[in-house]
């Protein structure tokens, strides 16, 4: 191996000395007819050795490179440093070469390639803290230093290779090496801290980029792609002022978002339920459009029916639905999606299914969450039959069923009168060892709770902790639910015993012990009869209060001046507009200002199961269900006050819960007291929230105003549950109104939801009171042959039945006697 190196050099050498000579001989010629410069002989030269350097390199690496053999120059260093055809590690292990082994000193032209060389290679797999602290320490040694402009490129090499700590550390060398920090740096380092999660850091940093904008105009360029990276953190974070002022910078600094830029902004502004926002970056999307190329996409139309989704807003969401197909874009998966998905948490399972056909007709294929969706919906609307047959198409159409998938199933079988049928499954998919998780088991236990079967629930437990499964803070919360309702209230050390993992509950029993403490330490101010909720004005006006823009200062003036405004807005509807009802919707919102968010698609949750987050709020509807099951309501109130008074913020869930017991107790005036509260706190009410309002109508007598209130609420697109059914149909019932009961059973059915046993029962019921008792009857036979399973109120009700049926047969019967004739 020696003599083949030995012998590699000579000919290497022979080589050299053979293009000098030749170099040398035809310069000497070319001098004397003076047609070349002096410089051609030595490039030659240097491409020449180039040339068998990399031949070499390409081999063997620098092991048989002979220094001593080699005229080392700048030019011959960039020669090798430029060869394409070269591996970077060879370029890497050359340039470490020649400083090591012959102490050669690299200029600022070599740092300069080999960094360039690092990062601009596609694998860069090269690319590693060693190598480049290396190149920095001996960058540092040679005393060169290389421009802001190649710091800048490697800070985006490591961004984009995922590096982000060597990234931020690249900014620590430039320090020690007396590099100047450049403001074309800033946007590489506002994407690098919001990928390393120091969203503060970014903030600051982002702060910076836009303060070297001086009279409106940008020096360093924002670029939108750091921007955008910034919102999307900040919207995953939860960081909504922090969101917002980005934005209100970005104006103030004319700084102009792009299609990404607007389509992320109105995505995470109608998410937090800021719906005029939505619209006027909307409408400022498309002004801007007719002099740039930033004009709505298909993810503008998914996003601005997402939020109109999520936001209760399905009448209008389905209109620009079908707007899009006329704008000259197709929707896609993501749009079927997420239409299905608002149908069926609205109620509207025959339109979702209507979308979903249309999706399979247009070649798309439903994944996992469209199914999931729709068999939610179909669940949720008591369509038992067509859930099945759902479930039977997705595993036929080989969509793989997930746990989710199962949860919906034992979870919608439960609440459709098929506890046993749910609970086999459950069982059966827990023999198979698959298909079952936390949720699952939380799902059981609940039902078990809900039952009063506590032992076969903490079994659960138990089984749920030795498969590995963590039992949360809904199971817990059900668990003491159960057991107090059963009269254990000091049963806690039962729960201990059953959780191995007791981090958890030893914070509900911390809390439980800080809020008997509280609790004892006030004295009772208020009696169960006395209003905690002060407010002015009668329970009747609820309708002023649950509407659109009653109460609702639009900051515009009134009267005349408003109206032109209106007529103003609608003046600047474009004909030739691809989207008009969007623009009317924009449009409305300039007009009246805002849009007060009075209902809320999601239902309030005892348990939002968001840790430690929520834990207070959380812990709070839990005790408050337990006080108020127990019929314990100034208990409930005070404990109430108690944590409102602590600054913490109630939901929809606590206001529903306190309402629905006041209720029960006839206290309308402090019912209309807690709704003014929620209007002022800006909680939205939900479908239970009507509920509520509808059942306290029906027991002041007034149906009347109980059906406007519904109306209202579907015209303004809100959506009716079968449970908002049933208490109107009661109310109306109640009433005397027994067409416009049967009226709105139609309507029950028209829009995809079954009756379930208590339909039937407050149907028999209100039909036996009024003297129908042959519809009273045909009711019942509907009732059976539905295969909604009798309970004790249907038992209570058809011994009225009977009894009404035996007096109208004897008043029927002819009587003997004298007074026969």
């Amino acid at each position: 191996m020696i003599w083949d190196a030995n012998l590699s050099s000579c000919r290497f050498f022979v080589l050299w000395r053979s293009c000098r000579c030749f170099c040398s001989s035809t310069f000497g010629q070319l001098k004397r007819s003076k047609s070349i410069p002096t410089q051609s002989s030595q490039k030659l030269g240097n491409l020449l050795v180039a040339a068998h350097i990399t031949k070499t390199l390409s081999r063997s690496g620098t092991q048989n490179l002979d220094a001593d053999s080699i005229p080392f120059s700048e030019s011959l260093v960039q020669h090798v440093l430029r060869k394409t055809s070269l591996d970077p590690f060879k370029k890497i292990e050359f340039f470490k070469w020649c400083s090591d082994t012959h102490g050669y000193k690299h200029s600022t032209e070599a740092y300069t390639q080999i960094f360039r060389v690092l990062c601009r290679t596609r694998s860069r797999s090269h690319l590693n803290d060693n190598v480049v602290q290396y190149l920095f320490s001996a960058m540092k040694n040679d005393g060169v230093l290389v421009d802001s402009a190649i710091f800048k490129l490697l800070l985006d090499a490591f961004i984009h290779s995922g590096q982000i700590d060597s990234a931020l550390g690249i900014l620590d060398q430039m320090e020690d090496l007396g590099a100047t920090f450049s403001p074309h740096m800033y946007n590489s380092v506002v994407i690098a801290l919001v990928r390393k999660n120091q969203l503060g850091l970014a903030l600051t940093m982002f702060t910076r980029l836009l303060e070297t904008s001086s009279g409106g105009v940008a020096t360093v360029p924002c670029e939108p792609v750091a921007c955008n990276e910034l919102l999307v953190a900040l919207k995953r974070a939860e960081m909504k002022e922090e969101f917002r002022k980005v934005i209100s910078s970005l104006r103030e600094n004319n700084i102009a978002l792009d299609t990404w830029g607007y389509n992320i902004c109105i995505h995470s502004l109608g998410c937090w339920g800021d719906l005029e926002a939505s619209f006027r970056l909307f409408r400022e999307m498309k002004e801007s459009s007719a002099g740039a190329c930033c004009g709505p996409d298909l993810c503008t139309y998914n996003s601005l029916i997402h939020v109109l989704c999520l936001l209760g807003k399905l009448k209008d969401a389905l209109i620009v639905w079908e707007e899009l197909k006329h704008s000259g874009h197709e929707p896609d998966a993501f749009t079927y999606r997420i239409l299905i998905q608002g149908c069926s948490k609205s109620y509207q399972v025959e339109v979702a299914t209507r979308i979903f056909n249309e999706m399979l007709c247009n070649g798309f294929q439903p994944d996992t969450v469209v199914y999931n969706s729709l068999l939610d919906g179909f669940l949720k609307a008591r369509k038992l039959s067509e859930a099945c047959q759902l479930f039977e198409k997705m595993t036929q159409d080989g969509i793989r069923a997930t746990c989710w998938t199962y949860n919906i199933l034992i979870d919608g079988l439960i609440k459709n009168d098929r506890a046993i049928a749910g609970y086999t499954l459950f069982c059966d998919l827990k023999k198979k060892g698959q298909f079952v998780d936390g949720i699952t088991y939380s799902i059981i236990i609940m039902y078990l709770c809900r039952e009063g079967q506590i032992d076969e629930a903490l079994h659960l437990v138990e089984e749920m902790e030795s498969r590995g499964f963590v039992v949360d803070l809904v199971t817990i919360t059900s668990l003491l639910i159960g057991l107090y309702k059963q009269g254990q209230w000091n049963s806690t050390e039962r729960l201990m015993r059953c959780i191995r993992d007791g981090n958890l509950l030893h914070s509900v029993l911390r809390w439980k012990a800080n809020m008997e403490a509280s609790m004892k330490q006030q004295q009772k101010t208020r009696e169960d009869y006395t209003p905690i909720f002060p407010a002015q004005g009668n329970f009747s006006e609820i309708v002023d209060l649950l509407s659109v823009d009653g109460g609702t200062d639009s900051g515009i003036g009134s009267g005349d001046e408003e109206l032109s405004d209106m007529e103003s807005g609608s003046a600047d509807v474009d004909e030739w507009s691809s989207s008009p009802y969007m623009d009317q919707l924009a449009n409305e919102v300039k007009c009246n200002g805002q849009f007060f968010k009075w209902f809320s698609l999601s239902k309030g949750r005892r348990v939002e199961a968001k840790g430690m987050n929520s834990f207070d709020i959380d812990m709070v509807n839990t005790y408050l269900s337990i006080f108020l099951a127990k019929g314990q309501l100034s208990t409930a109130c005070k404990l109430f006050e108690i944590f409102t008074d602590m600054g913490a913020d109630a939901g929809s869930y606590t206001y529903n819960s306190i309402m629905s017991s006041f209720v029960k107790k006839g206290y309308f005036d402090q019912t209309w007291g807690i709704l003014n509260e929620m209007g002022e706190n800006l909680c939205p009410a939900d479908v239970a929230t009507y509920n509520l309002v509808i059942q306290s109508l029906g027991k002041m007598g007034r149906a009347d105003l109980a059906k406007s209130i519904l109306d209202k609420l579907v015209k303004e697109g809100g959506y009716l549950d079968i449970v908002m059914y049933n208490t109107l149909m009661s109310a109306l019932g109640k009433a005397g109104r027994v067409e416009e009961a049967l009226k709105l059973l139609k309507q029950m059915r028209k829009s995809g939801i079954n009756p379930d046993t208590v339909t039937f029962n407050t149907l028999i019921e209100i039909h036996t009171k009024v003297g129908r008792l042959k519809d009273a009857h045909k009711f019942l036979r509907m009732m059976l042959d539905a295969g909604c399973l009798p309970n004790n109120v249907t038992d209570t009700i058809l011994d009225r039945l009977g009894k009404e049926m035996e007096k109208f047969r004897h008043q029927k019967a002819p009587t003997n006697g004298k007074g026969a004739d």
